[in-house]
């Protein structure tokens, strides 16, 4: 229930149902933790206590989630995931469901009653649930709670539910707390610091070698033969409809385009704006101290210290309408750049000021305007009307395959031979209506569907559909040493700039061990010098690489490693700790942490507790029908 409230109204709404995820403890349970049960109500999959868990509630918690847990495992669809796995997953969303019962039998056994005004105060404060006069509107909740097929009743049972939790969770949670001495030795681990010398020896850099002889490379060609075979390729046919192919197919009247433009006006008639900066003092004379100081040539941080006790405001792109004092905005908007202006009087004071930039005033003409206007609309409405024609794409694949595509509906169609990197044989990325994550889901479904499939409609990222039919499979092979000789010398001639940089990089290591520093060997290379990090304080400088070894290493060490591209010498000149206290509000986070991940550890405790006190039961044939009918034991398609 906590984590459906946070997907549904936190994550998506930005609302305020606070949500303790400490079920994430009862992921870690394994089945034998809880006792079987082979009932005989086989619409009941568990039961804690006297609450029952039914083979509704554990479909639907696994229909809502798998899109996103798909998403993370980087899969467009649930089908996707390896049988075992998807069986893995639904047991976890369970034993979630369980741990959630547990804790609302613990509410009922303490007789924690949540009363209808705090669900009403709840579900008020909600920021989704407000109107354009930030309180909360019954309109625009009716239609959020429609847009997620969600009644009212059920909505305010979750609330009720959520409140509940948090009644019997909170306190646990914030009886925790750090010690100072724990917060010291964890703040000082995090602070060390080491300080690096690292010089880079790029492959690419090292001098190409001279042509070899046919016998060389033949010899390389036999050593190599997975780098000298030609990929397999599919041709395929593919359909897609995202909002990037539909924007085109909407269309707005030029009277309702105009009537945005009219509506916008600020928006395509901006006037003459300013960039000033403004100090305002409480007397004349502060206000002529800071304007004597600013004349005589104080930056703006001068000037900022110079004006404590008053209010220093930087206001870019400032118009007349946005200046609070109708003396000040006249003032501002009549003087000349960069000339320091005042003290002079206003209604919240004595103020002091520079313009330092003027940008002149701009009209966007309605002929130019109403690309904007059309294009801006055409993205907002673009997801909706995705939505609505998937259907007629969907009974248009299932009447007639891939081959009567309506032609109004913004759907885009291609066909061609590619390989599993999305390039077609001469090496040009091939021309699929996609791009980014859409097209590496297209690319993936390709080669995963047998040759002469079915097409299905699927849903892709991003409010994105598409199908795929494979007509043609040309399988991987090896090309003979004829064909692939270009490609063998610069496969050659690329080892062997790799293997002259390890070469020297290894020279260049063994020295520096040696003479106290890749600084002192690296003769005229050059070494990039005084890198720091710490492991609170990362350095991106700093190679991946090396990162594994260099956190352990003691000033005077030095170390070789490597990546795709480079070979990498680097040695630590200096280790230090600073002072863990020096930094009061850094420590203060880090205590506050410690405090958190305690109170944590506290409610995992208590709700493991609850589950020795009361062992929840589980209908494994129940479980059984309800991940079968959802395709979830390899079955039955997703």
């Amino acid at each position: 229930m906590i984590s459906y409230l946070r997907r549904v109204f936190v994550e998506s709404w930005l609302g305020r149902v606070a949500a303790i995820a400490i079920f994430l403890a009862f992921i870690g349970w394994g089945v034998g933790d809880v006792m079987g049960y082979m009932g005989t109500e086989t619409d009941i999959v568990a039961k804690v206590g006297q609450r029952r868990i039914s083979s509704s509630n554990l479909a639907q918690a696994l229909q809502s989630e798998m899109p996103a847990i798909t998403k993370q495992m980087g899969v467009s669809d649930a089908s996707q995931i390896p049988p075992a796995m998807r069986r893995q997953v639904a047991y976890q969303i369970l034993q979630r469901l369980i741990g959630q019962a547990e804790l609302m039998e613990a509410a009922r056994r303490l007789n924690v009653n949540v009363p209808d005004s705090a669900v009403r105060d709840e579900v008020f404060s909600l920021p989704y649930f407000k109107g354009a006069n930030g309180q909360f509107d019954r309109n625009v909740f009716n239609a959020r709670l429609r847009e997620r097929d969600m009644n009212e009743q059920r909505f305010l049972n979750l609330i009720r539910d959520d409140l509940t939790t948090r009644t019997l969770l909170q306190p646990v949670a914030q009886g925790a707390s750090a010690s100072t001495t724990m917060a010291t030795r964890l703040s000082a681990f995090g602070l060390q610091t080491r300080v690096v010398d690292l010089l880079r020896i790029p492959f690419v850099d090292q001098q190409t070698p001279a042509t070899p002889d046919d016998a060389t490379l033949h010899r390389f060609y036999a050593n190599h033969p997975w780098l000298f075979r030609s990929p397999e390729f599919r041709h395929a046919r593919v359909v897609v409809l995202s909002p990037t192919t539909v924007a085109d197919t909407i269309m707005v009247d030029d009277k309702d385009l105009k009537r945005v433009y009219d509506e916008e006006s600020s928006r395509y008639h901006v006037p003459e704006t300013r960039d000033v900066q403004v100090v305002t003092m409480a007397t004349e004379a502060e206000a002529r101290a800071v304007a004597d100081k600013w004349t005589k040539g104080a930056d703006w941080d001068a000037v900022q210290s110079a004006s404590k006790g008053g209010a220093a405001v930087d206001m870019p792109g400032a118009r007349p309408s946005t200046i609070p004092s109708e003396i000040l905005s006249k003032a501002i908007f009549a003087a000349p750049l960069t000339q320091i202006q005042g003290p002079l009087k206003t209604e919240g004071g004595w103020v002091v000021f520079r313009v330092n930039k003027i940008i002149p005033p701009k009209d966007t003409p309605f002929d130019v305007a109403k690309l904007d206007i059309l294009e801006q609309y055409r993205k907002a409405k673009a997801p909706s009307v995705v939505s609505e024609r998937s259907r007629r794409l969907q009974d248009a694949i299932a009447g007639s395959g891939l081959d009567s595509i309506p032609t109004d509906i913004g759907a885009a169609a291609a066909a061609g031979t590619l390989d599993a990197q999305g390039y077609t044989q001469d090496k040009e990325p091939a021309p699929l209506p996609a791009s980014g994550k859409l097209r590496e889901a297209i690319i993936q479904k390709i080669f995963s569907v047998q040759k002469g499939n079915q097409p299905n409609l699927l849903e892709g990222p991003d409010n994105s559909w598409y199908a795929v039919q494979v007509d043609a499979i040309t399988p991987e092979s090896p090309r003979s040493f004829e064909q692939a000789h270009a490609d063998v010398l610069t496969a050659w001639q690329t080892e062997a700039r790799k293997h002259a940089a390890d070469e020297h990089a290894t020279q260049l290591y063994t020295a520096a061990r040696e003479k106290g520093g890749i600084a002192n060997v690296a003769g005229g290379a050059p070494v990039s010098k005084g890198l720091s990090f710490s492991r609170s304080v990362p350095n991106a400088s700093i190679p991946t690489e090396l990162m594994s070894y260099l956190p352990q290493m003691k000033a005077g060490q030095s170390i070789m490693s490597e990546d795709g591209n480079s070979f990498f010498v680097a040695t630590v000149t200096k280790v230090f700790t600073p002072d863990p206290q020096a930094d009061p509000v850094a420590f203060q986070r880090v205590k506050d942490a410690l405090s958190q991940s305690e109170g944590d550890d506290l409610v995992a405790s208590y709700v493991d507790a609850l589950a020795k006190r009361t062992p929840p039961t589980i209908n494994e044939r129940a479980v059984t029908a309800t991940l079968s009918s959802l395709g979830f034991d390899g079955n039955t398609a997703q």
